[in-house]
């Protein structure tokens, strides 16, 4: 069954901190294994919780317990593109390649038959822009801001190699839900994004504005239609695991910050209306 963290107490005063997680590349597993690592198409929450405990300082083998109770809101600004990197591992010196097994004495074994080439997969998002809310007591929430501001670790985006550009900390926030959080904050796309959309509303029949865009998010929600296995019961090499979260998918518009100058004036999207080729850019 799927188990969500234990929410916060209702009395506790609540705060919501804003992240824009954006770079040349990201990569968010969360069924990779052996060969092959892949990446969903939007940040998970064992990534994001790692992030926010590699700023905070916290080893591997902390508990991470206040962490995993945090409320997840992920909005996504511009996707990306997918890239594999394709990568074949041989010995420098001839010899065939050990395999993962390990005798009594604790040295690998050789391969049976002999394997002279290792070959792996792993799969990347491109100049992807992703909007994160998280939701939490006031005092953890705003200490972890002030982390993300001065970080003990360095901070990845998925992966030790991607590396995020700034700024990370878009601000924190009291007396909002995450929903709100993520409707209100301004769209983070890059100016090439930017730039298209300009372009089609130039184009575009009415009634679009180029004030506002229709963007897809996904919430954390214990009454929400779809789950997730991204819920980080530890980050010590030899004790991860996950758990499962309920999560809810939506569209929410979201406004452009484009100058009024920027396109002709059109009357504003209708609510709860959405692009279907928002994702994609057209």
């Amino acid at each position: 069954m799927p188990t969500d963290p234990t929410p916060a107490r209702q009395d506790e005063e609540q705060a919501v901190l804003v992240l824009r997680l954006a770079g040349p590349l990201q990569s968010w597993g969360d069924r990779s294994a052996f060969n092959r690592r892949d990446s969903l198409p939007r940040p998970t929450k064992s990534g994001v919780l790692g992030l926010l405990a590699a700023a905070a300082g916290r080893p591997r083998e902390a508990d991470i317990t206040d962490l995993v109770g945090l409320r997840l809101g992920v909005r996504i600004d511009q996707p990306g593109t997918l890239l594999r990197d394709y990568h074949t591992v041989s010995d420098y010196r001839g010899r065939p390649l050990p395999q993962a097994g390990v005798n009594a004495k604790g040295v690998q074994k050789p391969t049976s038959p002999a394997k002279d080439t290792h070959v792996t997969h792993r799969y990347y998002l491109q100049d992807a822009v992703f909007v994160a809310a998280v939701q939490g007591p006031a005092a953890l929430v705003t200490a972890l801001a002030e982390a993300i501001r001065r970080p003990a670790f360095p901070l990845a985006l998925g992966r030790r190699s991607c590396v995020p550009t700034q700024p990370i900390a878009l601000g924190t926030l009291r007396d909002a839900t995450l929903e709100d959080v993520l409707a209100d904050e301004p769209w983070q796309a890059g100016e090439a994004a930017r730039n298209a959309y300009r372009r089609r509303a130039v184009r575009a029949p009415e009634p679009f504005s180029p004030h506002w865009i229709n963007l897809a998010a996904t919430i954390d929600d214990p009454s929400g239609e779809d789950s997730a296995q991204d819920v980080p019961r530890s980050f010590a090499p030899r004790e991860r695991g996950f758990s499962t979260r309920r999560i809810r998918h939506t569209w929410l518009s979201v406004p452009t910050g484009l100058p009024a100058s920027a396109t002709p004036d059109r009357p504003a999207r209708e609510a709860g209306g959405h692009d279907p080729f928002a994702l994609l850019g057209w």
